[in-house]
């Protein structure tokens, strides 16, 4: 099976979510249904669903075959990357999101067209947050709906279950990063903040789940566990070149990592590798929203002339190197898995969105 074989899934995905939020609104009151229809919404306007069709690939590698047992453990990914963009988008103070406001932004302009009582910001931030919440229960209910022995779905919650805990450690590593000054942030702390809060849930568990459900040795779920970790912080470190940014004509995307002061390996780098001058070019930037286009610019010529960009991109290119090492070396992966993973490995690393 290829990856575009996969994604044929997609439409799938997408009634499945549809589904179980519609499944929820009917057993609940009329004052709580405009809650789920929120989450609904925010859930099914956009989104790439990668983690959704690596979790049918984690099972297609396990078993050899359609994965479309896994469709409802696949839709789980897209409620747990609500869950965790509407609380992310809270604590980076962001305005939008898939082309449209954040979840917690259109709550608040809900609240001020209605005239309620209280600080429309302080509504949106509340109800946002409990939102995110209510998104939590929808993934173990996805995750509970796969088929198979009772044993096989409470070992993908166990998974489950220790993706959540490391995401919230990187979560937490990352808000530590952004409160000390940049010359006490390393590039240790900046790639533990990517193996916790984006290779596990990105790569490495979306895998192990679908494998789990498809009954894969341990010897499988270990290599997944290897090769995820590696593409997941390769992956991270190309989203931090995108979102600085750099080959931004391809990319759609702005330089806001710099605005919002983010710890990127790229800053982190460049701030140890300049001079006072290239410092106070960074710092003219860093967490300022209101930053210039030439005040953007001059900040990543400094990541350029240091050599961060440079070191960046020789780490991603040596993560995929190694995943693609182990890709080869396993013992495990059926016939057709080592082209599908590579497939997914190049589609992580090699993008421009």
């Amino acid at each position: 099976m290829r990856f575009a074989e996969l994604s044929e899934y997609l439409p799938r995905i997408e009634s499945t979510i549809a589904r179980q939020y519609a499944t929820e609104r009917a057993h609940r009151p009329a004052s709580l249904r405009p809650y789920v229809r929120a989450l609904a919404e925010f859930t099914l306007q956009g989104g790439k669903r990668f983690r959704a069709l690596l979790v049918l690939a984690g099972y297609h590698l396990a078993t050899g075959r359609a994965p479309t047992p896994a469709l409802p453990a696949a839709a789980a990914f897209e409620h747990f990357q609500t869950w965790m963009l509407v609380h992310d988008d809270i604590i980076d103070h962001s305005e939008t999101r898939r082309g449209g406001p954040t979840l917690h932004r259109r709550l608040e302009a809900e609240f001020r067209e209605r005239g309620g009582l209280g600080k429309p910001e302080e509504y949106g931030v509340g109800l946002g947050i409990t939102l995110g919440d209510l998104a939590e229960p929808f993934t173990l209910a996805a995750l509970l709906e796969a088929p198979g022995a009772t044993t096989t779905r409470l070992a993908a919650v166990a998974e489950y279950v220790r993706m959540t805990r490391e995401t919230a450690y990187g979560q937490a590593l990352d808000i530590r990063n952004g409160s000390v000054p940049i010359e006490e942030v390393a590039e240790a702390d900046v790639l533990a903040v990517h193996r916790f809060k984006t290779a596990a849930y990105t790569v490495a568990s979306p895998l192990r789940i679908g494998a789990i459900l498809g009954g894969a040795p341990a010897g499988l779920l270990a290599d997944l566990e290897a090769f995820g970790l590696d593409l997941g912080i390769a992956f991270q470190l190309r989203d931090d070149v995108l979102g600085t940014g750099f080959d931004a004509a391809l990319s759609g995307k702005s330089a806001n990592d710099l605005a919002e002061g983010k710890r990127t390996l790229l800053v982190v780098r460049a701030w140890a590798k300049t001079d006072d001058e290239g410092r106070a070019r960074l710092r003219q930037v860093l967490g300022r929203p209101d930053a210039t286009p030439p005040e953007l610019e001059a900040a990543r010529e400094v990541i350029r002339r240091s050599g961060s960009l440079a070191y960046s991109e020789r780490r991603i290119a040596a993560l995929a190197g190694r995943a693609r090492r182990r890709i080869h070396q396993s013992r495990h992966l059926r016939p057709g898995g080592r082209e599908l993973l590579e497939e997914i490995g190049d589609r992580l690393v090699h993008r421009a969105t």
